[in-house]
């Protein structure tokens, strides 16, 4: 959900999500993923599948954005130490206090799309804040 929420508050940016994991890679977004992104709007995944993460992504990429820890853990194991400062949580860009910098709820778990949209797109407008303020 992180790439297309991402793509409708931007155009000036190249974004592009992978997966930490083999689990998922050549799927489809998953339907209640789909769904969210349709109940806002948000279109242009039709065509999209999971590909996994690559060591040379680390390089090719300004920014790694992650949902959670664990993200973190499997991201490691590919790209090794983030020695740039490269990686981050997407929580990290949210302004609650609460919520900065804390693991998105995973829907597959807890079933709450909702929520992790929610979530995922506050991260989003914060990241974008964060981008345009670098430039």
């Amino acid at each position: 959900m992180a790439e297309y929420i991402m793509k409708s508050l931007t155009t000036d940016y190249y974004i592009e999500s992978a997966a930490t994991s083999l689990g998922e890679v050549g799927n489809s977004i998953y339907p209640q993923a789909k769904e969210q992104l349709i109940k806002h709007g948000i279109s242009g995944f039709k065509d999209k599948r999971a590909r996994q993460v690559k060591k040379t992504d680390y390089e090719e990429f300004d920014y790694l954005i992650i949902m959670d820890k664990e993200n973190r853990y499997r991201l490691e194991r590919i790209i090794g130490k983030d020695i740039n400062n490269k990686v981050y949580k997407i929580l990290d860009f949210v302004n609650d206090g609460d919520k900065k910098g804390q693991d998105v709820d995973d829907p597959w778990y807890t079933r709450d799309f909702d929520k992790c949209f929610d979530e995922i797109k506050k991260g989003c407008e914060g990241l974008l804040q964060f981008l345009e303020n670098d430039r």
